[in-house]
């Protein structure tokens, strides 16, 4: 990569651009950026990203499916060096209800914003995929040369868009590594960002939501192959996750040095299954009063879940998780207790302006 403006003991500074970076994860990398000097560029829609994740950074508003915005972004930042492409939609029972709508904003998006990218000769990629499109064997551990299965309209998106980045990189200068989250936790250690949805969908957040009103809380399904019949995911805390983004961004010319594939994949996991009613005990022992359980049908689109038991992170960015799930969930809470000074309640916003 070249060198801009700045100095940074042991490496470079590059410009970034990060596509859905005022989201959850893109928000978190863009935070992680600027603590090792770097400069994020943020673009984001804010469909469901937040403006005040982007405060003091550079931000462009607009969609990546529109190609005359990000011509002028890119023309505004021609020493851009590389992009972290977080933008997508991801709440697996919402695809199975909207698959149109998570189709167009996860590949047709992504294709024209590649289209410009190659226009603008911007070739180093960090695609946000998911653990979702594997396969898990019996025990429910994955690597990246498992089989490859999506169970869901929004895990088909993330499979589909890897093989069309891969394609158009077989034929073209752009290079691109997928990071195969397995099940994001936790927030910014520093509490700039975090979860930016007040009622989130994922395990740990109906937790949150029913430690908060007091209501059991709902575990989808106990038929599942799993030790005691509940899904199983691998949890990894954000900030091991942007730190697994800065690796890849400093070791990016080697990962693609002359004779290596175009595209590869990393799976970006703890390397440890926790079923739900394991977090659930997890989640009480760091809490004040214990929340209670109710069993409630499997939704739509979900798995029994997986973990990654691959090491190959470690062997290629010198990665491993080094946040367990008491820390996840510790940190989880944190946020939880300062989102509302950081973000605004749009519903009330909304009230106030109406009123």
């Amino acid at each position: 990569m070249r060198r801009v403006a700045g100095s940074r003991r042991g490496g470079l500074l590059v410009k970034v651009l990060i596509a859905g970076g005022a989201g959850f994860i893109g928000s978190t990398v863009a935070s992680a950026l600027i603590d090792a000097g770097h400069t994020p560029v943020v673009l984001d829609s804010l469909v469901t990203g937040r403006r005040e994740f982007c405060r003091g950074r550079s931000f462009h508003l607009g969609d990546i499916a529109d190609a005359d915005g990000v011509d002028r972004l890119l023309t505004r930042h021609p020493d851009i060096d590389a992009v972290v492409h977080c933008a997508a939609l991801i709440a697996v029972p919402d695809s199975v209800a909207r698959p149109v709508d998570y189709y167009r904003a996860n590949v047709s998006a992504t294709l024209e914003f590649v289209d410009r990218l190659l226009a603008h000769g911007v070739h180093r990629m960090i695609f946000s995929s998911s653990a979702a499109i594997y396969r898990p064997d019996a025990d429910l551990g994955v690597d990246e040369v498992s089989p490859l299965h999506a169970t869901s309209p929004y895990a088909q998106t993330k499979l589909v868009v890897e093989r069309m980045l891969a394609d158009i990189a077989a034929s073209s200068p752009l290079r691109v590594l997928s990071l195969r989250y397995f099940n994001p936790i936790g927030a910014d250690p520093a509490l700039r960002t975090g979860l930016q949805v007040a009622t989130p969908s994922h395990a740990l957040g109906r937790l949150m939501q029913a430690h908060q009103t007091g209501v059991p809380f709902s575990v989808n399904g106990l038929d599942w192959p799993t030790r005691d019949g509940s899904g199983l995911r691998d949890y990894v805390h954000v900030w091991d996750l942007a730190d697994a983004h800065l690796r890849a961004l400093d070791r990016f010319d080697d990962i693609f040095a002359v004779g290596n594939a175009p595209h590869t994949a990393l799976n970006l996991g703890s390397g440890t299954g926790t079923t739900v009613l394991e977090l659930v005990a997890a989640f009480n022992a760091v809490v004040d009063r214990p929340v209670l359980v109710r069993e409630a049908p499997r939704r739509p689109g979900d798995t029994a879940g997986g973990f990654t038991r691959s090491r190959r992170a470690w062997e290629v960015l010198g990665w491993r998780a080094q946040r367990d799930l008491s820390a996840g969930i510790t940190d989880s809470l944190a946020w939880h207790d300062r989102r509302g000074q950081v973000l605004a309640d749009l519903a009330a916003r909304r009230r106030q302006l109406a009123g």
